[in-house]
């Protein structure tokens, strides 16, 4: 049985294409015009995964994820316009798994789609692609197959972005990364972020570990230059 993918957005144009990327690419697509006709469709017809656009009319994005947070887990990413970092503070925040700009990289999609899914653990046997491979860095293990970081044997639950800064940083111990290095380790090539959205993405996943181990500080900043990891 395929892997089936709740699409949900106001643009027809959008419904359409997207659907036949996932569809090409073996996924089972369900598509919903708004807000309210996807909670109804969600329940009765529950998905693997949604995708939400966050302006919609009668219920846009934000209010949809938050009376699905009420009853279920299920992996949500938001695919939207809007490009106000506020927005995807908040939509992060209420439970959404990752938050893809558009115009976006198809790629980049299927990539991110995939990632969530393997994180979730819900990617069918017949979908999943190569074997496990885990970095060690001193108390940090990251698992690249599954998306799970662990931090002294404690999981730590991170963003997809989140998880390809900490990775990029820890596959080379020592080394600086500088911002634009992290972009591209992070972000598809047809996507543009400044340097505060890097710098606001270290300073949640540095939280995030703190939360487990307040005296973290393997992630150090070089000023104007970028960030490193420090393997102790």
């Amino acid at each position: 049985m395929a892997t089936k993918v709740a699409l949900v957005d106001d643009d027809q144009n959008i419904l359409t294409t997207v659907s036949i990327l996932l569809e090409s690419e073996g996924f089972e697509v369900d598509k919903y015009s708004d807000g309210e006709e996807a909670l109804k469709g969600l329940a009765e017809n529950p998905p693997d995964l949604a995708v939400l656009d966050i302006k919609m009319p009668r219920m846009d994005g934000m209010e949809l994820l938050n009376r699905l947070r009420r009853t279920t887990t299920l992996p949500v990413i938001f695919l939207t316009s809007k490009d106000d970092e506020i927005d995807e503070f908040l939509g992060l925040k209420m439970g959404a798994d990752d938050y893809i700009r558009k115009p976006f990289s198809q790629r980049l999609l299927v990539e991110r789609i995939r990632t969530v899914l393997r994180r979730h653990g819900t990617v069918k046997e017949s979908e999943k692609e190569g074997e496990e491979d885990i970095l060690s860095r001193g108390k940090l293990r990251l698992d690249s197959v599954r998306h799970a970081c662990f931090w002294d044997d404690k999981e730590v639950t991170l963003t997809v972005t989140e998880f390809m800064l900490l990775h990029a940083l820890a596959l080379r111990p020592g080394h600086v990364k500088s911002r634009d290095q992290l972009m591209d380790a992070a972000y598809d090539d047809n996507i543009y972020v400044d340097d505060r959205t890097i710098d606001s993405h270290i300073k949640r996943l540095r939280k995030k570990i703190k939360a487990t181990d307040p005296d973290f500080s393997a992630i150090e900043t070089l000023y104007g230059v970028g960030y490193r990891f420090k393997e102790k």
